[in-house]
């Protein structure tokens, strides 16, 4: 008799709690509250920290830790332990960055040679955003289909994180990179020497994470590094990693996710015009997330498919809906449109283009990805699944 699924359990929650989170802060930010909610959000507390603070670099090192502990287990021992099949994410991400980054350039960058500091806006794919807004398709969403997407997003942002680390960071602190980077050496030494409990890796995280934040590069790195140091299985063949990533699945989904967004989801209209929503850097922020997003990743997924004869991920319709999904940049786009152009009067440009490039992208992704993929799959099949997913069986193939 199949286990009743109850509410907080259901594929489609994380979405819905994102998609409520994502209304409150749009209005929240829109109304009468919008200077009471952005002084909760920005008034310094313990060590000079802001709720800002705390949830962009500290609760979502948290997201990115189980991301990445997910993504580890399918290079391991998943579908993307075969190199050729993980060259495809890859390749998509790459495509995914380079497109949009060139059709920025071919519009704001062509207006004005100034504008084109903000080239990697529609660059970046919001993956807290991206994987929420595939949840709302609930269970019909084949499992190979949002793996492709969370490595591809996955890949993206990393990809996000050195850029700004190279092209947008005044200055890093060398000592404080250098020791996380001892840190991050400790850890796989750990793994090496066969440290299976897992608080010592705790322990070494959150200085890792400590480190990464003092050096200036974006902290939540630090969760994606803790990740691939976590080991994959003990001596009697139980995952630490998988007994890790249960634990943290329902906080990540049920708590970071809503909570990131009500912080950053809001975007305030303030100053919004005519003229801000033709301005070459809207412009070139929107049709570069709408546009660039699926050309690069599609184009970039037939060629490394054709080069390595590999099949495709899926269908072409569902690979084509799963890249307007990608076209969400949101709050990592807003994040390098500060860092390009600070706040002042290209910041209303910068956010009615990632704003309308991220909305537009998620309604056609979805409306696509509703029509590419066929009914609900089978609740057995489903069940099945996701029992083996829990205790841990893995394929051997």
């Amino acid at each position: 008799m199949p286990r009743t699924i109850r509410w907080w359990d259901r594929d489609i929650t994380p979405g819905l709690l994102l998609l409520a989170a994502t209304l409150l802060s749009f209005l929240l930010l829109n109304g009468p509250t919008a200077d009471a909610f952005h002084h909760a959000l920005e008034a310094p507390f313990a060590f000079g920290a802001t709720a800002h603070l705390v949830i962009n670099d500290g609760l979502m090192a948290v997201f990115f830790l189980f991301v990445g502990l997910e993504l580890k287990r399918e290079f391991q021992e998943g579908p993307f332990r075969d190199l050729r099949a993980a060259a495809l994410p890859m390749a998509a991400a790459l495509g995914g960055m380079v497109a949009p980054a060139l059709i920025y350039l071919s519009i704001a960058g062509a207006a004005d040679p100034a504008l084109a500091r903000g080239w990697a806006i529609p660059a970046a794919t919001d993956i807290a955003f991206a994987i929420g807004a595939l949840s709302l398709l609930g269970s019909r969403v084949p499992a190979g289909l949002r793996l492709f997407l969370l490595a591809l997003a996955v890949i993206d942002d990393l990809g996000a994180i050195v850029v700004i680390a190279v092209f947008y960071t005044q200055s890093i602190a060398g000592w404080a990179f250098a020791s996380a980077g001892l840190v991050f050496v400790l850890m796989l030494i750990m793994n090496r020497w066969g440290v299976r409990a897992l608080a010592p890796y705790w322990l070494a995280a959150a200085a890792l994470w400590g480190f990464m934040l003092l050096s200036g590069v974006h902290a939540t790195i630090a969760g994606v590094l803790a990740a691939l140091a976590i080991p994959m299985r003990r001596e009697d063949g139980r995952s630490p990693l998988i007994a890790a990533e249960h634990v943290l699945k329902p906080y990540v989904q049920l708590g970071v996710m809503p909570v990131f967004a009500l912080a950053n989801a809001g975007v305030s209209l303030s100053g919004v015009g005519l003229s801000t929503l033709v301005h070459p850097v809207a412009l070139g922020a929107g049709l570069g997330l709408i546009v660039g997003k699926p050309l690069g990743i599609i184009s970039a997924t037939f060629a490394v498919s054709a080069l390595l004869q590999r099949p495709l991920p899926c269908s072409l319709s569902a690979l084509a809906g799963i890249s307007f999904i990608a076209g969400i940049g949101f709050t990592m786009s807003l994040f390098i449109g500060g860092l390009a152009f600070g706040a002042g009067e290209l910041a209303a440009p910068v956010r009615i283009g990632v704003l309308g490039g991220s909305l537009v992208s998620a309604i056609v992704g979805l409306l696509v990805l509703r029509l590419a993929i066929p009914g609900r799959t089978d609740p057995a099949l489903h069940q099945h699944e996701q029992d083996a997913q829990d205790v841990g069986i893995i394929e051997d193939r």
